[in-house]
């Protein structure tokens, strides 16, 4: 860690904006201007809209993933969490990995938290839910489905089998949505090589408590892409909710039940609750209040962007506010870079607006929609081509040139390779075969120095 007396600019999240905001900065700074700081968990940015296709194996999940260290060679990053702020004193509390907390002053602050999921108190949730924030739960995911088949080819138990060929994905967003129409395409692909295993077999369900899925493609995409998952056989159970899901024991308000292995929890997200510790100013749901010019409301010397804040959305009008996505992110961090240059030397803060310029979600191989805005003309797309937009959206919106081409190669490869279907569940717990073959080994030794100090000491 740095101890330069050079002004200090911490970048509070490795995310989107704090990855490409802590860019920005360092390429428009002068050498010696300043030291930028970033202080991040993880040691890596994950393209969360990547996700579902990692876990349906299409994408290689060390390719969503972005190293921090390599992209900002110039900055100091930090593998830990910022727990506290001392605004009075511009004092930074930071917890790292490992080891005791410390101060770390600054001068400039840019909150880039992001969010985590939203969840509510349902009994089961926690000790059986999978999350899709990160990559760590996409592969997961994908090992944890793989392995369900494994286990209903493998047992001549029909409730086993049941369990573990239902599926339960909780949300419509766009999380929800392509997720279980990716890991359904994975599924379906799989099944081919089990024998005891057909896709009639599986059962998918889809829960939102709205009345429709996709909301942010408008409604006549939405309610084709509902139409077009249920035609893939996916049950999907609309203005309903999940009560409780103890034991694998799903119950839906609407009285379903089922018992199932696989509850995927894809209910929207909420801003970091850290921030309720920072001391910054907070919107009614939690996010930090911020003007235009994407500076925290009442301070002159911190920043907020992406999904952490409030951002008036003026391409809208008065009262609306910019939504949670990667389009708005990755624009916004430019903003708030050049805002963070220009407030270290004085100059006026620019505003931040900018026009939706559409939606594109995936549904798994081949199949997706899209709606494109060209100033007030709304072009809507479904199928092959919307996905082939969704795919080239997200490709050109992946940082850095490296992770595009990587991306791209995969997709190459795609086209001439069939997809991997291997579950490799033990990695949650690579050490379990070593400790069973190793345990035997070291209790008998223990035994032997037992007994050998026993006729030492009879001696």
């Amino acid at each position: 860690m740095s101890t330069t007396e050079r002004p200090r600019i911490l970048v509070v999240g490795g995310g989107y904006v704090g990855l490409y905001a802590a860019r920005r900065i360092l390429k428009k700074m002068r050498y010696g201007e300043a030291t930028v700081t970033v202080v991040d968990p993880r040691s890596y940015m994950t393209y969360q809209p990547f996700l579902p296709e990692a876990a349906a194996g299409s994408i290689s999940p060390r390719h969503v993933v972005v190293p921090l260290r390599r992209v900002l060679p110039k900055a100091e990053v930090l593998t830990g969490r910022v727990t506290t702020i001392d605004q009075d004193r511009k004092v930074a509390t930071v917890q790292p990995l490992v080891g005791e907390a410390y101060e770390l002053p600054f001068d400039y602050l840019v909150v880039a938290l992001g969010a985590v999921s939203r969840t509510f108190p349902i009994p089961g949730l926690a000790e059986n839910g999978i999350g899709m924030k990160g990559i760590e739960e996409a592969i997961g995911l994908r090992n944890h489905v793989l392995e369900q088949l494994d286990k209903a080819d493998s047992t001549t138990d029909e409730e086993i089998r049941r369990k573990a060929l239902t599926f339960v994905f909780v949300g419509g967003g766009f999380a929800g949505a392509e997720t279980i129409g990716e890991v359904e395409d994975m599924a379906r692909d799989a099944a081919k090589y089990y024998p005891n295993v057909k896709r009639e077999d599986m059962r998918f369900i889809l829960v939102d408590a709205a009345d429709k899925i996709l909301p942010e493609v408008g409604p006549k995409l939405g309610q084709w892409g509902l139409e077009h998952l249920q035609k893939r056989g996916v049950e999907v159970y609309l203005g309903t909710s999940m009560d409780s899901c103890v034991g694998g024991h799903v119950v839906l308000k609407n009285g379903l039940e089922v018992d199932s292995n696989t509850i995927v929890w894809t209910a929207g997200v909420k801003p970091n609750p850290a921030l309720a510790r920072f001391g910054l100013p907070l919107g009614p749901r939690g996010h930090v209040d911020t003007a235009a010019t994407l500076q925290v409301q009442g301070t002159d010397y911190i920043w907020a962007a992406g999904d952490n804040a409030q951002v008036p959305d003026l391409a809208v009008g008065e009262g609306a506010w910019c939504p949670p996505n990667a389009q708005h992110a990755l624009r916004q961090a430019k903003v708030l870079g050049d805002n963070v240059i220009s407030g270290m030397r004085g100059f006026p803060q620019r505003e931040y607006k900018h026009a939706n310029k559409g939606a594109v979600a995936g549904l798994g191989l081949h199949k997706g929609v899209a709606m494109i805005v060209f100033g007030k003309t709304k072009i809507k797309l479904k199928g092959r081509l919307a996905w082939y937009m969704h795919r080239g959206y997200h490709g050109m919106a992946m940082p850095t040139f490296n992770r595009k081409i990587r991306v791209f190669a995969d997709w190459t490869l795609g086209m001439f390779l069939k997809r991997e279907v291997v579950s490799l569940g033990a990695i949650e717990n690579p050490r379990e075969e070593f400790y069973e073959a190793a345990a035997p080994v070291s209790a008998a030794a223990a035994k032997k120095a037992e007994n050998t100090a026993e006729k030492a000491k009879a001696s």
